[in-house]
C-alpha cells in the first residue's frame, strides 16, 4: 500500500496535497543542509572513501572546530555515517543520493563557468549575472 501511495504522490504535482507540501519542506531541509560550501567540500572529500577528521583537515582549509561542526550537521541529518577507530572518528557517506545530487549540480556549474557560451540559457543553473 505504501508503494502505491508513493507512486501516486510522485506522479502528481507535489503541492496538491498535504503530503506534497511535506515533500517541499523536506527538500528545502536537504537543500539547506547542502547549501554551505564547506559541507559540499566535505562531501567531495568523502565521496570516494571514508576519512578521519585529521585526514579531512589535510584536504580542507579550515579549523578543526569548524570542520567538526559541519560534520555533525551532515551526520545528524543522515548524509554521513561515522564510527570510532581508537581515538579517531572516521566519517563516510551514508546517502549516496545526496552525493549524486551535489555532484550533478557542481558538475553543471563547473561546465557553465568554463564554457558559458556553450550552455543554452534554458539549460543553465547559474543566474544570468555569472
Amino acid at each position: 500500500m505504501n508503494d502505491v501511495k508513493a507512486k501516486q504522490t510522485a506522479s502528481s504535482a507535489p503541492g496538491e496535497s498535504p503530503e506534497g507540501a511535506r515533500v517541499f519542506e523536506l527538500a528545502a531541509e536537504l537543500f539547506s543542509v547542502l547549501s554551505t560550501p564547506m559541507r559540499l567540500r566535505i562531501l567531495s572529500a568523502l565521496c570516494n572513501e571514508e576519512k578521519s577528521v585529521s585526514q579531512m583537515l589535510e584536504e580542507i582549509d579550515t579549523t578543526q572546530p569548524n570542520l567538526s561542526q559541519h560534520l555533525n550537521v551532515l551526520y545528524r541529518c543522515g548524509v554521513l555515517a561515522k564510527r570510532k577507530q581508537g581515538t579517531q572518528v572516521i566519517y563516510r557517506v551514508q546517502s549516496e543520493q545526496a552525493v549524486t545530487l551535489c555532484r550533478s549540480v557542481c558538475t553543471q556549474i563547473a561546465i557553465e563557468m568554463d564554457s558559458p557560451s556553450d550552455v543554452p540559457t534554458y539549460q543553465r543553473l547559474l543566474p544570468r549575472a555569472y
